[in-house]
């Protein structure tokens, strides 16, 4: 090996033994400081922003659902639907902050202006949920887009039942 090889390795090896030891400060006798985060830097393992951040914009789309789907020409709310919109209300309660845009979807059968209004129809079927669940409306808007943006595109049933959506999508601020 060469000097400068050994060199980098050496760095390395030593980089990575200081790592490796979390009370190298001195500052705690457990594996949480006097500020109550542990080691890295967090409480309990929970980074701020990320999907096991409750109160995260990613959390509610991995853990609560951000989804609801629906049956073929139908904007009625299925069990499976409601469930999930009953968790998105709870998240929506316990974090005041955020605003909401419901996003409704068709698949790819029927007229462009079909199903923008039974995207529509979705979107606002979602909105009426959350707000008889407690969400205030001026937190709430709805937008439909038809079948202009699918998650799938083939000319199968599973496809289509993908498409037949609408989506809570999370924000912070005033809606415009």
């Amino acid at each position: 090996m060469t000097y400068v090889t050994k060199s980098i390795l050496l760095v390395a090896v030593l980089g990575l033994s200081a790592c490796a030891n979390a009370n190298r400060f001195g500052n705690n006798n457990d594996a949480y400081g006097a500020d109550g985060y542990g080691a890295g830097g967090f409480d309990a393992g929970i980074v701020p922003g990320s999907a096991n951040d409750p109160s995260s914009p990613l959390y509610f789309q991995q853990a609560v659902g951000d989804r609801v789907l629906f049956a073929v020409d139908t904007s009625t709310l299925t069990p499976e639907g409601r469930a999930t919109l009953d968790g998105q209300a709870q998240w929506l309660l316990a974090n005041t902050d955020y605003l909401a845009v419901i996003e409704g979807h068709a698949d790819e059968q029927g007229t462009r202006e079909y199903n923008l209004a039974l995207g529509a129809r979705r979107a606002n079927a979602v909105m009426e949920y959350l707000v008889s669940r407690g969400i205030a409306s001026n937190r709430l808007k709805f937008i439909s887009y038809g079948k202009e943006r699918p998650i799938e595109i083939c000319s199968e049933e599973a496809c289509y039942a993908k498409n037949r959506r609408a989506v809570t999508i999370i924000s912070l601020g005033a809606l415009s």
